[in-house]
């Protein structure tokens, strides 16, 4: 059972670069997206006890998340939330996850936006 409360680590609009768009003409170049994810760890901030170790590492959970959205082309930002989701937690000891990725492509918007929840399987 877990905590009602649990501790949260935030990573915050990381840019990316990604191909991404349902028109062909969309995915000629990299797009910038913006990428926030809310990580539950395995652990309470509590039991952590001041070890580096038993927290997450937030550089290289950026890096990984940099690295799906550059790996490949994709014609949905609903695909590329999946494919963060599922590298992360494959990863990283993480309870729970929540992906937000927005694009800038709309311009009578400031940004359209998914964001997913994902617990480890």
């Amino acid at each position: 059972m877990r905590n009602a409360s649990p501790d949260l680590i935030l990573i915050e609009k990381l840019q990316v670069q990604s191909v991404i768009g349902v028109p062909d003409e969309e995915r000629t170049a990299p797009q910038k997206l913006l990428v926030s994810l809310t990580i539950e760890p395995n652990l309470s901030f509590a039991a952590m006890q001041d070890r580096i170790e038993s927290t997450v590492d937030y550089a290289a959970v950026c890096e990984c998340v940099k690295a799906v959205a550059a790996k490949k082309p994709r014609k949905l930002i609903e695909t590329l939330a999946e494919d963060i989701a599922t590298a992360v937690l494959g990863k990283f000891g993480i309870w729970k996850l929540s992906v937000e990725v927005r694009k800038f492509i709309l311009p009578e918007t400031e940004y359209v936006a998914v964001r997913i929840e994902r617990p480890v399987q």
